[in-house]
């Protein structure tokens, strides 16, 4: 189950492990729609449920998720092990190291790298 909680003074929507894939645009907003319902300005999303698609970005799932995100000024971050896919794309890498530069977009290891995160974009 979803969950809302504050972090850093941040209200955050902590998506569950389980629960529908993020797989195509249209689910965008069912994640965004749930971090409104919490007043939420943060949704951490957990690797195991974006679709392998996201990480392709060939697909343009991960560049749309983004950019909707951005539109709509909530924060996104991606909990969990991404190197299966990172491995096998330098442009995946490449769009990693770039989003955890700015503030839009994160991807992290762990719940504790993501409180590391915040900490340091204060």
């Amino acid at each position: 189950m979803d969950r809302s909680t504050v972090i850093r003074g941040r209200r955050v929507l902590i998506c569950a492990e389980d629960g529908p894939l993020l797989a195509s645009e249209r689910d965008i907003g069912d994640f965004l729609g749930a971090a409104w319902a919490e007043d939420a300005d943060m949704v951490v999303i957990p690797v195991a449920r974006l679709s392998n698609d996201f990480f392709k970005l060939s697909t343009r799932l991960a560049g749309e998720v983004a950019q909707k995100f951005v539109n709509y000024r909530m924060q996104l971050a991606i909990i969990g092990d991404i190197s299966r896919w990172s491995a096998e794309s330098a442009a995946l890498r490449d769009f990693v190291r770039e989003a955890n530069q700015g503030q839009a977009l994160w991807f992290l290891d762990d719940m504790n790298a993501l409180e590391q995160a915040m900490l340091r974009a204060k």
